[in-house]
């Protein structure tokens, strides 16, 4: 009886816990899409068809690595250069964005998958 009352407790405490990570991934979610409307991100890229077509990120978060996302935010003409990215106007650098922002906004584009 008390082994099933250990295991009653863990199991609910696992979904507790799951629960909190749950509610704590999905305001990230939310805070990263605030973040790319307010940056105005739409007018160069484009997320389940709103915004700019030719910027289309849908699939981002499979294509490129967290690193690779942070980097393309961060140090964007670096990133065109080695992507050999001609796109104009080129991509500025949003290096001075806060970095509870620039973690919203990366993970928020790491969850763009097919």
């Amino acid at each position: 009886m008390a082994y099933m009352l250990r295991v009653s407790v863990v199991v609910v405490g696992v979904l507790v816990t799951a629960g909190v990570a749950s509610a704590q991934s999905q305001a990230h979610f939310e805070h990263g899409q605030k973040v790319f409307a307010t940056q105005k991100c739409a007018i160069c890229h484009s997320i389940a068809g709103q915004g700019n077509k030719k910027g289309a990120l849908e699939g981002v978060g499979s294509k490129l690595s967290t690193d690779e996302i942070r980097q393309w935010i961060t140090h964007a003409p670096d990133m065109a250069a080695k992507a050999k990215a001609e796109r104009k106007p080129a991509m500025k650098a949003f290096a001075s964005l806060p970095k509870e922002d620039l973690d919203a906004l990366v993970a928020y584009l790491q969850s763009l998958k097919k």
